[in-house]
Parts: C-alpha cells; structure tokens; sequence
C-alpha cells in the first residue's frame, strides 16, 4: 500500500466523506492537481480541529460529561466521556463477514461505514489464509449496563471496570468496534489471541482498512482499560495508519488538534 499524507485524501474529501464518516483513500497527485490537494489538506486540518476532545464535550449540572460529536467516525468515548444512554446508530447493518455464532443479534451490526470497511479486512484475511470470525459488535447502552453489572458483581467494580466499560462508555454503542477472535483462541476473548497468527495479523494489517488496535499493550495508563488485541475500531484509513504507526492512542493523536 502507498504511503499516506494529507494531500491524499483529497478525493474523499471532495465528495464529502470527512463529514460522512468514509475511509480516507490514496491517489497518485500531478502539479495541477496540488491546489486541490492543499485545500483537501486544510479541510482534513479542520476536521481534526472540530473533533479535539475539548470542543466536543458538554458537562451536566450533574457532572456528566457527555460527546457532542455522536456521528463523526472519530468520536472519542472513554471513562470521562460518555454516550448518551438513548443514543443509537441511525446506519447499522449487518457486514457480511463470518461470525462465531449463528442467528441473528444486534451484536453482528455495525455503522455502515464500518461494516464496509470490516468486510474489505476480513477479504484481506482470507486471502492471506487467517481464519478469523467476529464476536461482538455493536451494544446498546442497555446490553453494555446488563454486561457491567454482571463483570462487576464477580469481579467488583474496580476490577470489571478495567476490561470492561460502564454503560456510556463503550465504544460498542458508537458502531465502529468489531471484537475478533479465531478457533486457534477458541474465539474467546483473551489477550492470547494477542500470540495467535490470527492476532499478529490484525494488528499488523487492521490499519490498512481503517481500524485500529483500540486498547494496545503498555497503554493501560492512557486508555484506561487492559490490553485488548481483539478490539478494532474504525476511524478511516489515513488517521489509522497514522495512530499505527506512531504508536498512539486514539486520545493521543485527537489531543494533537486541540
């Protein structure tokens, strides 16, 4: 795959995919053709400046703090920033990807942007012959509390909070995270699936497709939760290749653009 730089994402900006949610795509760029870029450069600028954390986040009288930015493929949800509890995609589908379980479940749908970008990653698997399945996708708020209460109940609070998010805090409810695993892991979750080929590969090739390595190894400090090697989320091609190779946290890099 070519290199990414900022004036790369010109033809997706020009149809309005920063504001939809697409993935940014590579094109060859001639002379002429550098205005254009530059001004795709500057839009993508401003897409970082108007999703920093500090300008999309609104605190209740309460103490809340809640994300402004619901739509935007970059929206940041952590243990200080919180989905509203009747938030729902409006562009849930269903990818057309292997699951580890049959029938039908919420939990098989993700925004649409994302299961198209999911479906082209695990076409990229097949064909390098890693067999992988998705487990979990998107959650309501409702699911992710029943979840909570549950890990929190065997483990206590504290402990279930550091491998799993109160309600409003999980990135299932945004419908960009996709949970993978592989029969080598027993399609369990667990960071062994870190040391399976099938989890050397996500995480060396989930970037190309848009997605990163949410909760990386060694940065529990700044995520706020354990090492995940199953965890995808989607945030576009261009800004995933740059948080991969970087080593970043999706909060690093949109501190950047405060």
């Amino acid at each position: 795959m070519k290199s990414f730089t900022r004036k790369s994402i010109v033809s997706t900006i020009l149809i309005g995919s920063i504001v939809a949610g697409s993935a940014f795509t590579t094109l060859p760029f001639t002379k002429e053709l550098n205005p254009v870029a530059s001004a795709a450069s500057s839009s993508f600028t401003q897409f970082l400046h108007d999703n920093a954390p500090g300008r999309t986040i609104k605190t209740s009288s309460s103490g809340l703090a809640t994300v402004t930015n619901l739509s935007s493929t970059v929206v940041l949800v952590n243990k200080k920033r919180n989905l509203p509890s009747t938030y729902a995609p409006q562009d849930l589908v269903v990818p057309n990807i292997p699951f580890s379980f049959s029938g039908s479940s919420p939990k098989k749908q993700m925004r649409k942007v994302a299961a198209t970008a999911i479906e082209k990653l695990f076409a990229a698997a097949k064909k390098d012959g890693i067999d992988i399945k998705a487990v979990s996708g998107y959650r309501s708020y409702a699911t992710q509390k029943s979840i909570f209460d549950r890990n929190a109940s065997i483990k206590g609070e504290a402990v279930a909070n550091k491998t799993s998010a109160r309600p409003g805090q999980s990135e299932h409810q945004t419908g960009l995270a996709m949970d993978i695993s592989s029969a080598s892991a027993g399609y369990d979750l667990q960071q062994s699936f870190g040391n399976t080929k099938e989890g050397k590969w996500l995480k060396a090739n989930a970037h190309k497709y848009g997605f990163i390595i949410r909760y990386g190894k060694d940065q529990e400090k700044l995520t706020g939760y354990s090492y995940e090697p199953w965890h995808v989320r989607y945030v576009g091609v261009y800004i995933a290749g740059e948080i991969t190779s970087q080593n970043l946290t999706l909060e690093q890099y949109l501190e950047r653009s405060k």
